[in-house]
């Protein structure tokens, strides 16, 4: 059961989002722009309409106040989990506000504790926690690993920078840019937790 939760950040290649006609929608305020752009309808609207007008419309939307804790984007995380959905898509999280970057790709860590699959896609990249062991394949032009946690301890092969039981810190990010030399690359994640960035 997968879930698109479509934020308002921005979104310039709509054509190249994979969204598929059973995936549970939920687009939060300012997401309403990229509406047309994608050619969806949406499940649920959720937000405090404090960047975009509130629709007028049959579609299920609730409404939250200004002052909360919880981002429009987490609720509509929580509220997803809540509904059983296990698969995320995030659409419209990177760019823009810096500050809205940082947590919505921070939302990756709560999916993951929570049980979820999630990724955030944007115009060049895909960004997810890297599983214990993760395959990349070779459409991507290069991926980087950044930690997480204190440190993570990585190894890499079948890329143009091999690693072997490599110690990654969150404080020095060495393993960026790397590239894939075959048809795949292989990540292992021995300890830690760790980001994994594969760009277009």
């Amino acid at each position: 059961m997968r879930c698109v939760i479509i934020a308002g950040a921005p979104i310039s290649n709509y054509s190249a989002l994979d969204i598929n006609k059973d995936d549970f929608i939920i687009v939060c305020d300012s997401g309403l722009s990229h509406l047309k752009g994608l050619g969806v309808t949406p499940s649920l609207i959720v937000g405090d309409f404090d960047s975009a007008k509130k629709p007028d419309t049959d579609i299920e939307t609730i409404v939250l106040p200004k002052e909360k804790d919880d981002t429009d984007s987490l609720f509509a995380v929580k509220e997803a989990l809540k509904r059983g959905y296990d698969e995320f898509l995030l659409l419209g999280m990177t760019g823009g506000r810096l500050d809205h970057t940082l947590a919505n790709i921070s939302m990756l860590l709560y999916l993951e504790k929570a049980g979820a699959d999630a990724i955030i896609v944007d115009d060049c990249s895909e960004i997810c926690i890297c599983k214990q062991k993760q395959i990349i394949k070779n459409k991507y032009n290069y991926f980087s690993l950044i930690s997480i946690t204190e440190s993570s301890v990585v190894s890499i092969g079948g890329a143009k920078y091999p690693l072997e039981n490599a110690i990654l810190t969150n404080d020095f990010c060495y393993a960026v840019s790397n590239e894939v030399e075959g048809e795949y690359a292989e990540v292992f994640v021995k300890e830690g937790k760790v980001l994994l960035i594969k760009v277009n």
